[in-house]
């Protein structure tokens, strides 16, 4: 089911998408997509609440990555609100953007891991900053604290839109639309099938 509220005709309904949107080869595709996760490092984590069915957002920090890159991997208490919503349904989105308005967002599945080894592999010890020492000699915020897993996203969609030319240029194309009323080229807007992923993850 998809909505509409216009008849276009044969021109474009969505002239941004249509002028900005390019397909360059996975390779590039993926690895600019990566490389701006790493720079953005914070991302906004969205789950479906198994209370009321309403979704909520929480600022996670990238905390490595599996898949060949597209695989992301954050730390989480595993008491906490999340996880509950991710147990009921593992369906989750990230989104990255950055103060020039450069973003991504990230569609997928969601695994909790509790596995010691994989805690161990990507422990920080900034973690226990947000999980404090309770004192009784387990529950301490290090490796070993059974409060501490990973949650593990499986891409299985990506778009994300990557600017185009300096700023300076972007506002002078902004000029130019607002004036000729032609859609400005401002960004690389760019969509990673779930085929895609699934071939990149095996090279």
């Amino acid at each position: 089911m998809s909505f509409s509220n216009a008849d276009t005709g044969t021109k474009p309904a969505d002239p941004y998408k249509e002028t900005n949107m390019t397909s360059p080869d996975l390779k590039t595709k993926v690895e600019d997509l990566v490389n701006f996760m790493e720079a953005c490092k914070f991302g906004m984590m969205t789950t479906r609440i198994e209370s009321s069915g309403l979704l909520t957002s929480r600022c996670m920090a990238l905390a490595a990555k599996e898949g060949n890159g597209i695989d992301l991997i954050f730390h989480t208490n595993t008491e906490s609100g999340k996880t509950d919503d991710l147990k009921s349904d593992p369906k989750i989105n990230i989104a990255f953007l950055n103060p020039i308005g450069e973003w991504a967002s990230i569609s997928g599945e969601a695994e909790i891991i509790t596995d010691r080894a994989m805690v161990r592999k990507y422990y920080s010890p900034s973690l226990k900053a947000w999980l404090g020492d309770l004192n009784d000699g387990k529950h301490d915020g290090g490796p070993e604290d059974p409060r501490i897993g990973c949650i593990k996203v499986y891409a299985k969609t990506a778009i994300y839109a990557i600017a185009r030319g300096s700023m300076l240029g972007r506002g002078a194309e902004i000029v130019k639309g607002t004036v000729t009323g032609q859609a400005p080229k401002v960004n690389q807007l760019r969509e990673i099938t779930e085929e895609e992923l699934t071939q990149w993850r095996s090279e």
